[in-house]
């Protein structure tokens, strides 16, 4: 568990006293809302592997696969899945509605061989305030394949790749469908993963042209293998999580802040992957989240990636450890090596805490307040003192105050948490603004953390 000095100011100040104690002395501060905490606790393992049985009890997932056949192919898996959203929209009071979402997608002459329609299951949990904008989305791709990406017949279980993503989307639903947000959550399964990340990209293209207010977006691919071939690795206490470090779509401004402040690693995906990681050291016991600074794997790709192109905030959860004698595999028996992605090689309690973890993250976000505006640095002056400065949101609940995040510039997390009271829009730290980053978060009465904001210079 990441440990944190937290000290709580008034207003503008300064306090060399409180911060005599060096980083590797700070107290685990851990403050956790009751709710949430309850509801993570919600979240089955028997639930997940109902829903992972479902998903393989229809032999083929693949894109291309039969939308007319009930028991077989991805039309019968969308339907199966809108159904059981239904079951979570039952819950929820009227404010969860399911849709497919069905769109054309052309021949491409490499992955789609004819025009067929595709469709994301999509499940939105409308959030209470009407004056509140923002949009949270968690996906996994409902669709599977085997070795041969354009066998649209054969044999795709995909248990893990990706019905793991696609069960705790659904579960996510299912518990989270009985609670109120202020904000909106989207639960998505998507198809067309396989197949050239289709799905996403049509759900990312529609958030850029309706001007969606995006503020996260979370993919859940594969993330119920704990063990792996060849090195024989055991493991479900540890989950990756990537995100881009320079932004696939930035702005000559934005290039130009990043050079000036050596903010490489401070993207808005980074942010988010370290708020992750810290839900998850709060309220999932024996789950540690490995930052993983890279966008997605080697030769690999997962439904994140179309968001960060267009300048979403998205980071991709992953299992630690793969097994490729499961995954993208044939369903056969060879050499005494039993090959494809069942049930029986998931681990279902991995699941449970990756959901859980989720849950956390989705829940904090969208009951904490919006995050806070111009937040700067004063850089007008030679001193080694920072002085930052920044303004509330211009929408939602007032924070009842606001964290100073602070790290030394070789770190990959934060460090200390200052908590600035009430309406202070400026503090002034006896640090040097050279030798550490910060950053700002709003904070709710109950600790609810919107994520963090680093400072541009103010000359």
């Amino acid at each position: 568990m990441r440990t944190f000095s937290t000290i709580a100011l008034a207003g503008l100040c300064t306090v060399g006293v409180l911060f005599s104690a060096p980083f590797s002395q700070a107290q685990s501060i851990v403050r956790t809302d009751p709710v949430i905490k309850k509801m993570t606790e919600e979240v089955s393992a028997q639930e997940l592997e109902r829903l992972v049985r479902g998903l393989v009890s229809f032999e083929t997932r693949h894109s291309l696969s039969s939308v007319k056949d009930k028991k077989k192919g991805i039309g019968a898996a969308r339907n199966w899945a809108e159904a059981e959203m239904q079951k979570a929209a039952a819950l929820s009071g009227g404010r969860m509605t399911v849709i497919q979402d069905k769109y054309l997608v052309k021949a491409d002459g490499r992955r789609v061989k004819e025009d067929v329609e595709f469709a994301n299951v999509m499940a939105t949990l409308k959030g209470t305030d009407p004056n509140d904008d923002r949009v949270f989305i968690v996906s996994g791709h409902i669709d599977s394949r085997n070795t041969d990406v354009m066998d649209a017949v054969g044999k795709a279980p995909g248990a893990n790749d990706d019905g793991s993503g696609t069960a705790a989307v659904i579960e996510l639903a299912r518990v989270m469908a009985k609670q109120s947000f202020p904000a909106t959550i989207i639960f998505v399964c998507v198809q067309g993963e396989e197949q050239g990340l289709i799905g996403a990209r049509h759900l990312a293209e529609r958030a850029k042209k309706e001007n969606w207010n995006l503020v996260a977006m979370l993919n859940n691919d594969m993330i119920g293998n704990s063990l792996s071939d060849e090195t024989g690795l055991a493991d479900n206490t540890r989950v990756r999580i990537f995100s881009e470090g320079v932004p696939a779509l930035e702005t000559p401004e934005m290039t130009a802040m990043r050079k000036s402040t050596g903010g490489e690693n401070d993207s808005r995906s980074r942010q988010l992957a370290r708020y992750m990681k810290e839900m998850a050291s709060r309220y999932v016991p024996q789950l540690d989240v490995v930052l993983n600074y890279r966008t997605d794997r080697f030769l690999r790709g997962g439904d994140h990636t179309p968001f960060s192109q267009l300048g979403f905030t998205a980071i991709r959860v992953c299992e630690m450890n793969e097994n490729y004698q499961y995954q993208h595999q044939n369903v056969r028996t060879e050499k005494g090596i039993a090959y494809g992605d069942f049930p029986e090689h998931v681990d279902f309690e991995y699941i449970r805490k990756n959901t859980a973890m989720n849950l956390a993250t989705l829940s904090n976000l969208a009951l904490a307040p919006y995050s806070p505006e111009n937040v700067g640095v004063v850089t007008s002056n030679l001193t080694n003192k920072t002085e930052l400065k920044w303004e509330a949101p211009a929408k939602g609940e007032r924070p009842a105050g606001y964290y100073i995040l602070m790290r030394e510039t070789s770190s990959a997390m934060w460090e200390k948490k200052i908590y600035v009271e009430g309406n202070a829009t400026t503090t002034l730290l006896p640090y040097s603004k050279d030798n550490y980053f910060f950053a700002v978060q709003a904070v709710d009465a109950e600790g609810h953390e919107s994520l963090p904001v680093m400072p541009k210079p103010l000359r």
